[in-house]
């Protein structure tokens, strides 16, 4: 399955400056491993050390927030989109 990936300013070194790059994949976790075959080093920036998403790195899909859904493992349709989201703090 087709999907589409919405990549932050802070990764787009990664994707040669797309702003939004297609990856396949049922789950977040598949299209998340299709994006790092396509464009190696990218899975990292968004999982920890152990394969968790990073605590300041916030994933959509289809507007969702996947911490809210099944993590790593939130389905995605056909055609769906996923959003990778840096989080943003300051006072």
């Amino acid at each position: 399955m087709s999907v589409s990936v919405r990549v932050p300013t802070i990764l787009r070194p990664y994707t040669q400056g797309a702003s939004e790059v297609s990856a396949e994949g049922a789950t977040l976790v598949e299209v998340l491993d299709s994006l790092d075959s396509s464009y190696p080093g990218i899975k990292g920036r968004v999982l920890d050390e152990s394969g968790e998403l990073r605590r300041f790195v916030n994933v959509y899909v289809d507007d969702d927030d996947v911490r809210f859904a099944d993590g790593l493992h939130t389905s995605i349709k056909d055609g769906g989109q996923v959003s990778i989201i840096p989080a943003v703090a300051g006072g």
